[in-house]
């Protein structure tokens, strides 16, 4: 709240404070729901009602929202398989997920008054570890120690390990803050630049068609970057994936 109080509502980044549905308490901890919560929850909604509502009734011509769904559904199975292989099958209900949350959170923020949950580095932050911690499981549960030969690179003469293991082990562990800043910056840089220049419409009255026109250009610009970086994250979560299955370096 302090936040809000810092931040007036004028500001290009008032739009990124996470505000709170009333004060509720559990044990002396603070346990109010977030916006960041409430989009989130929407999100998840929204995705299961639509794919529970368009394949309820599965037809063998389908009909525009099942041929939707089935694209949608095609579209995740060829990206893992073309990434991951066919031992990435196993993978493709998390994959799905994934993409379909990330890619309606990104949706849902270009709504009016509605909450961007992927332009804060906490919700993206979690995700990518989330990704790491699932890849380095599946790493060692399939190679066991072998595992570390990952960050031997082969062919690399014997003196030049001593340099090239250290920076491979730095890369990998960094991995979580790479995939996690992409989507939080690319997010957060778009919104701002709409609310910098609907304020420019709004402060030049009559003369703000130039910036209206350019705003309604940018915003489909953004549906389509919402879309790209949904594929972005889940893109590189299968390459991850295909590092770990299949032990190429």
């Amino acid at each position: 709240m302090a936040a809000e109080r810092q931040i007036g509502h004028d500001s290009p980044m008032h739009q990124f404070v996470i505000g709170r549905f009333g004060e509720f308490h559990v044990f002396g901890l603070d346990a109010s729901l977030s916006k960041a919560a409430v989009f989130m929850f929407a999100a998840m909604a929204v995705v299961v009602l639509f794919l529970t509502l368009t394949v309820r009734g599965r037809a063998l011509v389908p009909g525009r929202w099942q041929a939707v769904t089935e694209l949608w559904y095609v579209f995740i199975a060829d990206m893992v398989k073309e990434t991951v292989g066919g031992e990435g099958r196993r993978y493709f209900p998390f994959v799905f997920s994934l993409f379909s949350f990330i890619a309606l959170c990104n949706l849902i923020g270009m709504l009016p008054y509605s909450y961007t949950v992927t332009s804060h580095i906490a919700v993206t932050g979690i995700l990518a570890l989330m990704v790491f911690l699932l890849v380095t499981v599946i790493g060692f549960q399939r190679h066991g120690a072998h595992f570390l030969s990952f960050f031997v690179p082969k062919g690399v003469p014997a003196p030049l390990l001593l340099l090239v293991v250290p920076i491979e082990v730095l890369s990998y562990f960094m991995r979580p803050i790479s995939h996690s800043v992409r989507l939080f910056a690319n997010m957060t840089a778009g919104h701002t630049m709409l609310k910098v220049f609907g304020l420019f419409v709004v402060q030049m009255g009559v003369f703000g068609i130039l910036p209206l026109a350019l705003i309604v250009a940018l915003t489909g610009l953004e549906v389509v970057i919402a879309l790209l970086q949904a594929y972005v994250f889940t893109i590189l979560t299968c390459l991850y994936l295909n590092d770990a299955i299949h032990l190429e370096h």
